[in-house]
């Protein structure tokens, strides 16, 4: 149970103004909320999970540079995409808002390349290498699973609430400006990290 609340307390707090939680905020700008949030709570799933692997098996991180790189590039084509758009007629509009599969799959991947060799991904590497035994080590995926994906829920509720009182060319190039800074910000850390 030490584990647990200790991997949760820290990596909520490792979170909050991190760019992971800008981007939910973003995506959430775009997407309902459910379909973002399950996409996160994937995408952190399976990286709290190898980071707790790793973590246990030789208590070191992972090389950053390269996968810093190729999130960073991936972000720079999200931003792109989303600044080319597309125009929706009504119909295609409210198919797009009820559809889930892709906005999952487009957080869930964006989250998942994101999370490498970030500082939450190591924080929870550093707090599995300090707790032994498989009990512990469930405690420190689960809580650090939870601890992120509650403080990346808080950033999806502030972007639902702007998404609806902004128009639409707003939200648009914030979005498209939002990745861009976080690709090149990925790419730079990948560069000389």
């Amino acid at each position: 149970m030490y584990a647990f609340i200790l991997s949760l307390a820290v990596i909520f707090v490792a979170e909050l103004g991190d760019k992971s939680q800008l981007m939910a905020m973003t995506f959430a700008t775009r997407f309902r909320a459910l379909p973002v949030l399950a996409g996160i709570t994937a995408a952190t799933a399976l990286v709290h999970l190898a980071s707790v692997a790793v973590g246990a098996a030789v208590g070191a991180a992972l090389p950053t540079g390269p996968i810093s790189v190729l999130a960073g590039v991936a972000f720079l084509g999200f931003a792109l995409w989303t600044l080319r758009g597309d125009e929706l007629d009504d119909e295609e509009r409210d198919k797009a808002r009820h559809a889930t599969g892709s906005a999952i799959l487009a957080v869930g991947v964006a989250f998942f390349l994101a999370e490498l060799g970030d500082k939450t991904m190591l924080a929870t590497v550093t707090l599995a290498a300090d707790h032994g035994g498989l009990l512990a080590l469930t405690g420190v995926w689960a809580g650090s699973t939870i601890g992120m994906v509650a403080a990346d829920a808080l950033a999806i509720l502030v972007g639902q609430m702007l998404g609806k009182r902004l128009p639409e060319k707003v939200i648009k190039y914030g979005a498209a400006a939002g990745f861009a800074i976080f690709g090149v910000l990925l790419v730079v850390e990948g560069l000389t990290g």
